[in-house]
């Protein structure tokens, strides 16, 4: 009889798992990819990972999420590094420039699984969401640091370069999303 896995094993043995699914779904797809892949690319019999997530929807949710809270700390530990309240919020369009010239970025991973399973998954969907809330919130701490009132359309420019790159595969929505907000943090803006 095997010996039971312990605390560290199951820790590993799901980063591993998190790794693979979300290389895989962020390259080709969510639907693209079964499962007989994943455990390919991560090296886990299929009993393990279906210990670990019951359902593929599972493991896209916890892979979402997971996505979030780096992709949010990578923004943060850039931004806020830069000390004045204006550049600071042009400073996370210099990170979109960054993240969009990355090889293999292929847009918002939260916006291709809205579009692969946003109408068929509560899960999914509300994931999403949270995600989208979040990166508002966060956009809009900075933005109200300013004392300009021009939250939404600074997160509207922001989700539409994120948008457009992925499109398009090209990394210029970011400077020109962030002309557009220097000129609406320069011109004081409105609500």
């Amino acid at each position: 009889m095997p010996a039971p896995l312990t605390e560290e094993q199951n820790r590993v043995d799901r980063e591993a798992l998190l790794d693979a699914a979300e290389a895989l779904f962020y390259a080709h797809g969510i639907q693209a990819v079964g499962m007989d892949r994943v455990r390919e690319s991560s090296g886990l019999p299929l009993k393990r990972i279906y210990r670990l997530f019951a359902t593929k929807e599972d493991l896209v949710v916890a892979m979402l999420r997971r996505r979030d809270r780096r992709w949010r700390e990578s923004l943060a530990a850039q931004v806020e590094t830069v000390p004045d309240p204006r550049e600071r919020v042009l400073a996370v369009f210099d990170w979109l420039a960054a993240w969009f010239a990355e090889p293999g970025f292929r847009g918002c991973a939260w916006i291709n699984a809205h579009g692969e399973l946003g109408t068929s998954s509560e899960p999914v969907l509300a994931e999403v969401r949270a995600h989208k809330r979040a990166f508002h919130d966060q956009l809009a701490a900075w933005v109200r640091a300013t004392g300009v009132p021009v939250t939404e359309p600074v997160y509207l420019l922001a989700e539409g370069a994120i948008v457009t790159a992925g499109i398009t595969g090209d990394p210029a929505p970011a400077q020109q999303a962030r002309a557009a907000v220097e000129r609406l943090l320069g011109a004081g803006g409105c609500g």
